[in-house]
């Protein structure tokens, strides 16, 4: 809905709404209050496969927390920006993921039963954590109003590397190797893919800051993270191609297909970072806001949000009935038809091009995928009476 707003202050006039704290809470909300929060809940529903018997309560505690600290962000990021109450909120979601960090590790580690999830898991927290470092830095700027262009940009950069590319990625990635640990052999040849993310991803945030002047050999280092990164999807894609045969028979076709986009805007990411490093492709990308914009929501949308949704329903976590397929349908339509207008929007941005109805048009796209969410949780209404307890 947020979204929704946002493309609608673009496109029209909404005087009553600060775009840009609007959009500090818009993200900070998709952040922690659906993605952190998810995944959190899905990491802590691992457990039992580990025999362990789940202390609900302290992890009901940390969720709670965490979800009081999104709603507050989302109230006060709006009202005042980078403020006492908005850094009050975003504090208390960065020590919420201390915690859980601390408490998983501990119960991941005393599990009896080992799984090769788990260092997947860890990295994710471990990154989480690191993450924090760039939120703190940008909070002290706005709030002492001591902003530098380049250490602003870089703070940003560094708080959506770490969450984007460890945190979300890595926790997604533990969910896949675990559910392919059910159905696949040899998944724990997928060691070595772990080792060559983990090794490259804090290398990788340099790969956001090549509007800076790098000297030669950092910038070696960043060409080496891109293709290490490249290298390590290549094998984990191998390993899902080759057991397809036994993916196809424990998983429903919408579900296949839901993950499949995912892994497919994950392939478009990994590409797109290494075609970056090339310096004209570089200053282009992060030169014109619609390219940004554009690569941040493929990555929040079609690479972790589908994956979120797929696997929500490969476990059963939601009910696929005719009203949450054709939702589904939509949602996917609608990130499809945001990305090419992104694109277009960026491509003809460079040429210094405009195009009429651009906005109207993004606004279009906004109120399809959120169309599609109303509709999927219909969906689930309508199915919560079937489902078994």
């Amino acid at each position: 809905m947020i979204g929704v707003v946002l493309r609608y202050k673009i496109a029209f006039s909404f005087p009553w709404i600060d775009q840009k704290h609007l959009l500090h809470g818009h993200s900070h909300f998709a952040f922690s209050g659906w993605l952190s929060q998810v995944l959190m809940a899905l990491l802590v529903a691992q457990l039992p496969k580990r025999g362990l018997q789940v202390q609900e309560k302290k992890y009901n505690i940390l969720l709670s927390v965490n979800l009081i600290s999104s709603y507050g962000m989302l109230a006060s990021f709006p009202y005042q920006g980078y403020g006492i109450y908005s850094i009050f909120f975003s504090t208390l979601s960065i020590i919420t993921a201390y915690c859980f960090a601390i408490v998983y590790w501990r119960d991941i580690n005393s599990a009896t039963a080992k799984n090769p999830s788990g260092s997947w898991f860890k990295a994710g927290l471990f990154f989480n954590a690191v993450s924090s470092a760039g939120a703190f830095a940008l909070a002290i700027m706005m709030a002492n109003k001591t902003t530098h262009q380049n250490w602003y940009l870089a703070a940003i950069y560094f708080f959506l590397h770490f969450q984007y590319n460890g945190w979300f990625f890595f926790a997604c990635m533990g969910l896949l190797v675990d559910s392919l640990n059910d159905i696949a052999p040899h998944v724990a040849a997928l060691k070595k893919a772990f080792t060559v993310f983990a090794l490259a991803c804090i290398p990788a945030y340099l790969l956001s800051t090549l509007w800076m002047k790098l000297p030669f050999p950092v910038y070696a280092i960043v060409i080496a993270a891109a293709i290490a990164q490249v290298i390590g999807w290549f094998w984990l894609m191998r390993f899902i191609i080759r057991h397809y045969h036994l993916i196809k028979n424990n998983l429903p076709a919408i579900t296949r297909w839901i993950i499949g986009f995912s892994l497919l805007a994950f392939s478009i990411k990994f590409l797109l970072q290494l075609g970056s490093v090339i310096p004209v492709l570089s200053t282009l990308a992060f030169g014109f806001r619609p390219v940004v914009i554009g690569y941040l929501h493929l990555v929040l949308l079609g690479c972790i949000s589908l994956f979120i949704l797929g696997y929500l329903s490969a476990h059963g976590f939601i009910s696929i009935g005719k009203i949450t397929r054709l939702a589904i349908i939509i949602f996917v339509s609608g990130i499809i038809l945001n990305e090419l207008l992104l694109l277009v929007q960026g491509i003809c941005a460079m040429k210094y091009i405009p195009i009429p109805y651009i906005n109207e048009s993004l606004l279009g796209a906004a109120l399809i995928m959120f169309s599609a969410l109303l509709l999927l949780n219909l969906g689930q209404y309508l199915a919560k009476d079937k489902r078994p307890m």
